[in-house]
């Protein structure tokens, strides 16, 4: 069952956000009953920031040399995990998109 989780941003502020179910059962819930993540909404992006770095990585250093890379993936974020890959079908959920832009010489002459 998903739910929601308190995330504190680095300057203090609260980010509910809707959550994974925590597969280990033990959760930090406050007074309220209100599920509190157990690090900063920042923190908890961390690794999804260098799977984004990684992936961008790959396709700007590789053979392709595309002029522009978009990376688009779902994310979950759990209590205790932090973010997480979501996926989007029985599969995974990862689409990329490179471009290229059409350099004067490839621009047919009138």
């Amino acid at each position: 069952m998903e739910g929601l989780v308190e995330f504190k941003t680095e300057d203090g502020a609260v980010v509910a956000v809707e959550a994974v179910e925590e597969r280990s059962g033990s959760r930090l819930v406050s007074r309220d009953g209100g599920v509190q993540a157990a690090r900063t909404f920042e923190a908890a992006l961390d690794g999804v920031r260098t799977a984004a770095q990684s992936a961008l990585r790959v396709f700007r250093e590789g053979a392709l040399k595309p002029d522009g890379v978009e990376i688009e993936f779902g994310v979950k974020l759990s209590a205790e995990a932090g973010a997480i890959i979501a996926k989007g079908t029985s599969e995974g959920h990862l689409v990329v998109k490179l471009t290229w832009g059409s350099s004067p010489s490839d621009t047919p002459a009138r």
